[in-house]
């Protein structure tokens, strides 16, 4: 009997080792994958995003690459077709206007871009034609607390106080 017990308590104990090195090598695993998926969300989508001057001067650099870009929309530039759903402008960038980036998106028209100094994020792949085929546009809001709005506001209160 005091065989039997024998193995059985070297059976037990290499059953400990084996889970040990079981819980070791599942949590190192877990470990890696988490470090994994927070270098890869930070590099991919973090709020970083260039200016068309920056886009314009590094152009053949960027070509293939993912980008998102931020501009003021030139109005004149728009072209819709409905049937198509394609949408073609142009953005300029707020320093100097003249540097100006071609974007191509698929989607519907967003009512607010045909207004005068709207600002775009535009997030897509830059060709090699040097056109951004965008995957998603993002309109800034107008503000409704603009300076000249508030300056009104601010002479009608004093005006009211006195």
């Amino acid at each position: 009997m005091s065989e039997s017990s024998t193995i059985l308590q070297g059976a037990v104990s290499t059953s400990r080792a084996n889970s040990k090195v079981k819980f070791i090598v599942g949590g190192g695993v877990i470990v890696v994958l988490i470090a994994y998926l927070i270098i890869s969300s930070i590099t991919t989508q973090g709020a970083y995003y260039r200016e068309v001057g920056e886009v314009v001067a590094q152009q053949t650099a960027l070509s293939g690459k993912n980008l998102r870009v931020s501009g003021k929309i030139v109005t004149e530039s728009i072209q819709y077709d409905t049937a198509t759903l394609n949408l073609d402008f142009r953005i300029s960038d707020p320093k100097d206007s003249n540097q100006q980036l071609a974007i191509h998106f698929h989607g519907v028209q967003p009512d607010q871009i045909a207004r005068q100094d709207t600002e775009a994020i535009v997030e897509g792949t830059l060709g090699p034609n040097g056109t951004l085929e965008a995957n998603n546009l993002l309109l800034k809001c107008p503000s409704r607390y603009e300076e000249g709005v508030l300056k009104e506001y601010e002479e009608v209160k004093v005006d009211a106080v006195k």
